[in-house]
C-alpha cells in the first residue's frame, strides 16, 4: 500500500475514535493540528477550524482552497457496531464519519502535503472545517473571512470522486394563514385552513419565470401543516411549512418576495443563507475534472460550498448514500483512489492555469 494511503487511513482511524459531533469537534481539530505540525506545517485555528497555507504564498496569484469537514452527525440509533471503533473488514473501514467526510479530510490533507512545497501557478490553502453538518456560525461562516482572498475551491464530500458542478440552495418558509374563528354548525367565521389549502394549491402549480440551465426548476414542497383546536370550531389560524430548493436563476431573497406576492398567507423564511452553487462549464475547475476523466453532475445534497462566494467544485471519496446511515463505512480502495485522483487534478489545474 502507498505510504500516503496508509498514513491517511491511520489518521481516519484516529478521527473515528474521537467523537466530533457538530459544535463539539475540538479534539478532532487537535488531531489535524498535530498531524500538520508533525509534518512541519504551520497551521492556524479559529474555533475548531484548522487551516494552513502552502509555502511560497503570493497574493498576486489566484488561490485554490482545499476544504472538507471533520464534524459528524450523531450516530443513528440503528448502528450494530460501535460508531467510534474503526474496524477494517473485507476492505471496508467502518465508523462514524468515515464516509462523510473523514475520507475526504484525510485524502485532501495528503494532497496538500504532497504539493505544499511545489511551484504552482496558484496558492494552495488547506482548510479542515467544523460545524458543516449544522451549518453553524463557528464553521465555514466564520472561517471564510479569516482566509483572505480565495478564488476557487475544491470541496471534499462523498461523490464517488465524480465532479458535482452544482447543488441547489434551501429556503424553509414558515407560512401562516389567518382567518376568523366561528361555530362550525352555523357556518360562521373565515376558515384559515381553507385559505392555507388554496395557497398550497397555488404552490403545487407555481412555476417561476426563469429556470436555471444547470440546476433546472426551483423545487417547492409543502411538508407540514397544523390547524384547529376542536371539531366544531372554525380555525382562525393555519400554519404550514414549505421546503424550497433554490437555483442560481434567482437569489433566495427574490424567491421569498415572489412567493410572498403570490400567496394570501404570511410567510417568513427561517434563513436565506443556504444559496445555490453552480460553477460554469468552462471554468478551470470543471475543465481539470474532465481532463482526468471525471463525470460532471448536479448534487442532490447541500454542503458548505453553498456558503462560498467563489466558484467551487465538490468531489470526494465515498458515496452520498452511506452518509448519516448506520454502520457507515468507506472503502480503503476509495481513499487510495482519491489521493491519486486529487494529485492528477491539481496537476491538470496547474497546466490549465499556467
Amino acid at each position: 500500500m502507498d505510504p500516503r494511503t496508509q498514513e491517511a487511513i491511520e489518521l481516519l482511524q484516529a478521527l473515528i475514535r474521537t467523537p466530533s459531533v457538530s459544535r463539539d469537534e475540538a479534539r478532532t481539530a487537535d488531531l489535524v493540528e498535530s498531524l500538520l505540525a508533525g509534518k512541519g506545517v504551520v497551521s492556524e485555528r479559529l474555533h475548531n477550524n484548522v487551516w494552513a497555507r502552502a509555502e511560497g504564498y503570493d497574493p498576486a496569484r489566484p488561490t485554490l482552497l482545499l476544504n472538507s469537514h471533520h464534524d459528524t452527525v450523531r450516530p443513528a440509533a440503528s448502528y450494530t457496531r460501535d460508531p467510534f471503533a474503526p474496524t477494517i473488514e473485507e476492505g471496508r473501514l467502518y465508523g462514524l464519519g468515515s464516509n462523510d467526510a473523514g475520507a475526504s479530510v484525510v485524502a485532501l490533507t495528503e494532497t496538500f502535503l504532497t504539493f505544499r512545497r511545489r511551484e504552482l501557478p496558484f496558492n494552495l490553502i488547506l482548510a479542515i472545517s467544523a460545524e458543516e453538518e449544522c451549518m453553524g456560525e463557528h464553521g465555514m461562516r466564520a472561517l471564510i473571512p479569516a482566509l483572505g482572498k480565495v478564488d476557487m475551491a475544491l470541496v471534499g464530500e462523498p461523490t464517488g470522486m465524480q465532479a458535482a458542478v452544482g447543488e441547489r440552495g434551501l429556503v424553509v418558509l414558515d407560512a401562516t394563514a389567518r382567518g376568523r374563528s366561528g361555530h362550525a354548525a352555523r357556518g360562521e367565521g373565515i376558515n384559515a385552513l381553507y385559505i392555507a389549502l388554496d395557497d398550497i394549491a397555488r404552490l403545487r402549480a407555481f412555476r417561476f419565470e426563469h429556470e436555471s440551465a444547470l440546476l433546472g426548476p426551483i423545487g417547492i414542497a409543502v411538508t407540514q401543516i397544523e390547524a384547529g383546536t376542536q371539531h366544531n370550531v372554525v380555525p382562525d389560524t393555519c400554519r404550514f411549512v414549505v421546503d424550497i430548493r433554490t437555483t442560481d436563476a434567482y437569489s433566495n431573497e427574490e424567491v421569498v418576495e415572489i412567493l410572498r406576492a403570490a400567496l394570501q398567507s404570511e410567510i417568513a423564511p427561517r434563513s436565506t443563507r443556504i444559496r445555490a452553487a453552480a460553477v460554469a462549464d468552462a471554468h478551470p475547475l470543471v475543465c481539470a475534472a474532465r481532463a482526468i476523466g471525471r463525470r460532471t453532475f448536479v448534487s442532490p445534497t447541500t454542503s458548505d460550498r453553498t456558503l462560498m462566494p467563489f466558484p467551487s467544485l465538490k468531489m470526494g471519496p465515498g458515496e452520498s448514500a452511506r452518509s448519516h446511515s448506520a454502520d457507515e463505512y468507506v472503502l480503503l480502495a476509495e481513499i487510495d483512489e482519491a489521493i491519486g485522483l486529487y494529485e492528477q487534478y491539481i496537476e491538470q489545474l496547474a497546466k490549465i492555469l499556467a
